[in-house]
């Protein structure tokens, strides 16, 4: 049995981040002992059952480190400076420490980038130098390692979070609705961008949505972030659109998608959780993993939300839930693919544990 601290954006109310924590602890199995750096211990233990250390208090962090076989990164992007370059300085660091203390260092379905200032590079290359084991979540996150003069060894895999099974369930497997109306959930994310105004494009989208037959039903994947933007989302439509808040974990996340008719798709992890429970994502690009993701799942690419309209997204996503049982024959076989692919990490931070 190994003793493994895992880090990462975890417990700070980020269900995708806390997916892929999830996939990692399912894939590595419960003969290691676990200890999360989770920016809420309390509600790591309580929702996911594993303790935890505050992730700022770096003095119980670094006693944490001392005491295990290895630190590894579960996923998650990380490795980005779009938010701020703090976030590559804060992991380096973490990495550089257990390197300190000659902990093994694994880096698990890693998406890199985007990396636009030079702290954010250096901090990153250092980071990936450091490490005894790279794993990348998608090509274009090998192509930026490469392209940032990293010359180890880098392997390929998936989101951790591919490798959460569908959950079982305890009702007749029907889809939710209302009135014989099917639930289309709609997972937006704050993002400020000129031109783009995210609470219009969703506000109206339901509408329309509404309008065709469908309830309209907005997914909080971050309360601190996603919160007020969605109540702003209802507020438009007069407080009609259903709105599933405080989940509290990616089980539960899973547990609603299973029950929607489609998933309309802005926050990646919404997406790729609806692809654990087998039901086809429109994803809405506004960052390159989004797009990659569309890539691997193969459904039709993800729409570009500069330019897009609340009507040219109500006819696409009508045009794709037309397609529905041909694109979930291909996402059953694509998430097979892509949890065998996540896996292939898994396979190999076990050989350090052998």
């Amino acid at each position: 049995m190994a003793r493994i601290v895992l880090a990462g954006y975890i417990g700070c109310g980020n269900l995708g981040d806390d997916s892929v924590m999830i996939g990692v602890v399912d894939g590595l199995g419960t003969g290691h002992e676990y200890l999360v750096l989770s920016g809420d211990p309390d509600d790591t233990f309580r929702y996911y059952s594993m303790r935890g250390v505050p992730r700022k208090n770096l003095k119980d962090v670094e006693a944490a480190i001392k005491e295990c076989d290895a630190l590894i990164f579960p996923g998650g992007s990380i490795f980005q400076d779009v938010t701020s370059a703090k976030s590559t300085i804060y992991y380096t660091g973490l990495i550089k420490m257990a390197k300190k203390h000659n902990k093994r260092v694994i880096l698990l379905n890693q998406g890199v980038g985007p990396l636009n200032t030079w702290i954010g590079r250096t901090q990153t290359r250092l980071a990936m130098s450091l490490a005894d084991l790279i794993v990348v979540r998608d090509p274009g996150s090998l192509k930026l390692l490469h392209e940032l003069g990293v010359d180890k060894k880098i392997h390929v895999g998936a989101d951790s979070a591919l490798i959460l099974r569908e959950p079982v369930r305890d009702d007749d497997g029907s889809s939710y609705g209302v009135g014989g109306m099917k639930a289309v959930a709609l997972a937006p994310r704050p993002w400020k961008r000129k031109g783009v105004d995210i609470v219009n494009l969703f506000g109206e989208t339901s509408r329309l949505l509404f309008n065709a037959g469908f309830v309209p039903t907005l997914i909080e994947m971050d309360p601190f972030e996603d919160g007020k933007m969605l109540e702003d989302i209802t507020k438009q439509q007069g407080g009609r659109i259903p709105f599933l808040r405080n989940l509290g974990s990616s089980r539960m996340v899973q547990f609603r998608l299973a029950r929607m008719d489609g998933v309309i798709g802005m926050r990646l992890h919404a997406g790729i959780l609806a692809t654990t429970v087998g039901v086809p994502p429109l994803m809405l690009n506004y960052d390159p993993k989004v797009a990659a993701f569309a890539r691997q799942i193969d459904i039709g690419p993800a729409l570009t939300i500069e330019g897009l309209t609340p009507q040219r997204l109500f006819e696409t996503f009508m045009e794709h839930h037309k397609a529905k049982d041909a694109h979930k024959l291909v996402i059953l076989k694509k998430r097979e693919e892509l949890r065998d692919q996540a896996m292939k990490g898994i396979e190999l931070a076990n050989n350090f544990f052998k």
